[in-house]
């Protein structure tokens, strides 16, 4: 394989950014999973690296779907068989679905009702460095605790969906293996007959080269001055 396929420096690149992307999700999940410990400093921050970083692993997998296009343009210099392209291209879908699940738990209602809870706390006169469970009104605990228990509802969901992508990813990484696998099998098995088939027309030619006693013994008999077994 090329040295100079541009793939694999992409990829490397966006490999990273999905890492942090992840990091800053968990974190994220944990902000809403107990906001009084936070502040709205660090909720504004984490939301929108998140949305930012999320967006720039879009953008490269644009540009990833691009090399995907150089390379089947020019196979021969890039020197890659269909394999290589189905796993590429099944890199590129399970990274966007990632991607996607995480933009989807972002803008779900227990999220909106979370910033709606912020923005009635500032109007109240919470300052920027306080934790957001702090001078909360009698008025508002309620309205608090189903909060709660919403955001509790939203992680349960959020840690299901992450592992039903890590089960969906592990299935099409063994949809690739048993395509390479019968293509092995394919390869292997022709070989085989060719092989036979090599063997058994050798065969039959040498048979034809070589002259049956029972037929010279059948027939008119040789010319004169030769026998069949000279």
């Amino acid at each position: 394989m090329s040295m100079e396929d541009p793939f694999f420096v992409v990829k490397g690149e966006v490999q990273k950014a999905v890492n942090t992307a992840q990091g800053l999700f968990q974190r994220w999940t944990e902000l809403l999973q107990d906001p009084s410990t936070a502040t709205r400093e660090e909720v504004d921050w984490t939301t929108n690296e998140l949305r930012n970083n999320l967006r720039s692993i879009e953008w490269d997998l644009e540009d990833l779907d691009e090399t995907i296009s150089i390379v089947e343009a020019n196979p021969r210099k890039f020197n890659l068989d269909a394999t290589e392209l189905s796993i590429r291209k099944a890199f590129i879908t399970s990274t966007r679905q990632v991607v996607r699940d995480m933009k989807d738990q972002m803008s779900t209602s227990s999220v909106q009702a979370l910033a709606e809870r912020k923005n009635r706390q500032a109007l109240l006169g919470d300052s920027g460095g306080q934790n957001w469970g702090t001078g909360t009104t009698d008025k508002y605990g309620r309205l608090d605790r189903e909060l709660q228990l919403a955001n509790s509802h939203f992680i349960e969901e959020q840690q299901a969906q992450q592992q039903l992508i890590v089960e969906q990813q592990d299935e099409q990484l063994e949809l690739v293996s048993g395509s390479i696998g019968v293509l092995k099998n394919m390869s292997q098995r022709i070989g085989g007959e060719l092989e036979e088939q090599a063997v058994s027309e050798k065969t039959g030619f040498s048979v034809s080269r070589r002259e049956s006693p029972e037929q010279c013994d059948a027939g008119p008999g040789p010319p004169a001055g030769k026998s069949c077994h000279s």
